[in-house]
């Protein structure tokens, strides 16, 4: 039987733990026979990845995570069966960092500006690129004040409420969109991501749409109409009935739908490669990405 995880984070995706080839060693151990590695707006791991699989009983689908936006709300589109060679992944990441460079220094100022110290040092070893992200910060912070002075950080220490992935819900709460140490970024709109994905050979897919819609269904009809292929229905993030209302609208709408942790290691470590249960849909994700012509090897189905 088929077991999947399309949706995983290598250090190619500034806030990723594993490299490409631990994370095909990861995916082996965790029995998967078909996974994808998803990157921000990079497709620079997939082919480490490819090459890492050969002569196992595991397919790496090539995929990226692009960064959108669609009438002022973020959003993040998945692209499957890519051709990651085509030079215009590359123009894109080089933008994304560009910006992600510049922005940085914004976040780290506007976090202190909030009374959040952290270690310097521990920030400096931990940036990539020059890039420091929320998540980055929360754990030079909450390494910083191992004496638990700072009551703005005891949501994430143990036992509070957001201390089950510490890191990227300090990310969500501080330094996502409307968020006090919020940097504004020039990404591509939704139809953009939809074309470069299309142009390219690959099949788009929101991914997690209950994270950046909720539950919005005019919001997510006009996101359907603009073209996307698939939602990310089995996700770490849903909970029932945001599984069974993205279910239902996969179905209305005739959408692929697809399984994924959205795993990036210690960012996230409540989130484990495969432990999404996509309530035996593995079959018919594949087929589904098969009729839509990407190549999956069948042995599986």
């Amino acid at each position: 039987m088929a077991k999947i995880d399309l949706h995983i984070h290598s250090t190619s995706s500034n806030d990723g733990q594993f490299t490409p080839i631990e994370l095909v060693d990861l995916c082996k151990q965790a029995g998967l026979t078909h996974a994808a590695i998803a990157d921000h707006n990079s497709v620079s791991a997939i082919e480490q990845a490819v090459n890492a699989s050969l002569g196992c009983n595991l397919q790496i689908i090539p995929a990226l995570e692009l960064d959108c936006t669609f009438l002022e709300t973020n959003l993040h589109l998945l692209g499957y069966g890519i051709n990651f060679h085509d030079k215009v992944f590359e123009e894109i990441e080089a933008s994304v960092l560009a910006q992600e460079q510049q922005a940085s220094s914004q976040r780290v100022q506007a976090i202190r500006e909030l009374g959040i110290a952290f270690d310097e040092d521990l920030l400096a070893s931990l940036a990539i690129e020059g890039v420091v992200t929320g998540e980055m910060i929360a754990e030079a912070a909450l390494s910083y004040d191992i004496a638990n002075t700072n009551p703005i950080l005891n949501p994430y220490r143990k036992p509070g409420r957001r201390s089950d992935n510490p890191f990227v819900n300090f990310y969500w709460d501080f330094c996502s969109k409307g968020k006090p140490a919020y940097v504004p970024m020039a990404f591509m709109s939704l139809q953009e991501a939809v074309e470069v994905i299309k142009q390219t050979g690959g099949v788009s897919v929101l991914a997690h749409p209950g994270v950046n819609l909720k539950e919005n269904a005019f919001l997510l009809n006009q996101i359907i109409a603009a073209g996307i292929q698939g939602l990310e229905v089995y996700t770490s993030y849903h909970n029932t009935q945001q599984r069974h209302f993205y279910w239902q609208a996969a179905q209305e709408h005739h959408l692929l739908m697809t399984c994924g942790s959205d795993f990036h290691g210690k960012t996230k470590p409540a989130i484990k490669i495969g432990s999404v249960d996509c309530q035996d849909s593995e079959r018919e994700i594949l087929q589904g990405f098969i009729d839509l012509g990407v190549a999956i090897d069948p042995s599986w189905l």
